[in-house]
């Protein structure tokens, strides 16, 4: 209030400097008396009602009420200009003639403007009340520049990115089920079995055993459930030190040679000379490593190869290379294949839970780091790009 108030009377006093330079002091001191009070006033009242526009109601009463105000402001002054400077009554009428066509005219396209703008507004606050309701399928349809049309797109992207998360939970919501409901079915199975006592001893013992497979597959796929949330929250925190990447992918490698071996598959490491060092976690790059070898294996045909590569990349980063020689991946499902319990073909049951690739990503992201899916002549060659030590 203060600011506007000095506005006021500033502007006030540049025009009594203008009076008096043309029509002398005078004419200086009536515009000064004149201008001065009424525009002080007409501030002071604006502040009042601003204080209590809440009472006033929606923006378009209190849009009254600031064009009620500049119009009685307005005939304040052109009534005591006419009282002192002794006009005609013909001349009066006139000036007050011309002073409220003026003012009417002012106040419709202030009207026209204003409604244009309330317009938007009343869109943006459908759209809030449909999403409100449920509906995920509205926008605002507001157009062009300026604040509203920026709250408008605000809220256009808040409702796509509400779908995108909806469908992504219904889609792991359905993903989960399907992956629960198989060992959960065998479990009944065997368990009815087992009970009912339609199995003799030696088969009882074999149903218990693959009982506490499914088990097994249940706990693993919780665990990594939970570890993906944990992980893309950001709940999990961990040391960064220096990781020898030669001696971290040679474990890998020898860990994972009996699943290799059991699939005919050939698993072997070719190193960077020098022991490239990275800055990450030891345990949790470990885990990266194991997914990805895992995941090679699976999708390698009997007699193929995996090759895990260390490599110094661009801008003192360091790589690590997981290849195949499998079908590969097409184009269109490399990013894709990062997304929890996404699978190439959905028809394969021994793929595990899809978890594997977006823990992954999400381990190697939260280093700082990159996880990609890199063009390869045959088969899928899988990239990580991580900070040096």
């Amino acid at each position: 209030m203060i600011r506007a108030l000095a506005l006021a009377v500033l502007a006030a006093l540049g025009l009594t400097v203008l009076s008096g330079a043309v029509y002398g002091g005078h004419a200086a001191w009536l515009t000064a008396v004149t201008l001065a009070p009424i525009g002080a006033a007409a501030v002071l009242v604006a502040h009042v009602v601003t204080t209590q526009r809440a009472r006033l109601g929606g923006l378009r009463a209190q849009a009254v009420a600031v064009g009620a105000l500049i119009a009685v402001a307005t005939g304040a002054a052109v009534a005591l200009f006419v009282g002192v400077m002794f006009v005609s009554p013909h001349d009066a009428f006139f000036l007050a003639v011309l002073t409220a066509y003026a003012a009417l005219v002012g106040v419709l396209c202030a009207s026209a403007l204003g409604s244009g703008a309330l317009a938007d507004l009343d869109a943006v606050r459908g759209t809030l009340h449909a999403v409100a309701a449920g509906r995920r399928d509205v926008r605002t349809g507001v157009a062009g520049g300026g604040e509203i049309a920026e709250l408008a797109a605000e809220v256009d992207a808040m409702v796509a990115r509400l779908d995108g998360e909806e469908q992504a939970r219904r889609a792991l919501v359905a993903a989960v089920s399907h992956d629960l409901r198989t060992p959960i079915t065998a479990l009944r199975l065997l368990a009815d079995a087992v009970e009912d006592g339609i199995v003799d001893a030696e088969t009882s013992r074999e149903y218990a055993a693959r009982m506490g497979l499914h088990v097994q597959a249940l706990g693993a796929l919780i665990d990594d459930l939970f570890e993906l949330t944990r992980l893309e929250s950001g709940e999990l925190r961990w040391s960064m030190e220096q990781v020898a990447l030669d001696e971290l992918v040679g474990e890998a490698v020898e860990a994972m040679r009996p699943a290799a071996e059991a699939s005919s598959v050939a698993v072997r490491a070719v190193l960077e000379a020098g022991d490239p060092l990275a800055l990450g976690d030891a345990a949790r790059l470990q885990r990266v490593l194991f997914n990805l070898i895992q995941n090679a294996i699976r999708h390698t045909p009997p007699d193929g190869t995996v090759i895990v590569r260390t490599s110094r990349g661009d801008g003192g980063a360091v790589e690590i290379e997981v290849a195949d020689s499998g079908a590969g991946i097409p184009a269109a499902e490399r990013e894709r294949v990062f997304e929890a319990f996404h699978r190439l073909d959905r028809s394969r049951t021994d793929d595990g839970a899809g978890l594997g690739l977006a823990i992954s990503r999400a381990i190697v992201e939260a280093h700082g780091g990159r996880i990609w899916i890199a063009d390869a002549e045959r088969g899928t060659s899988v990239r990580v790009r991580l900070a040096a030590g």
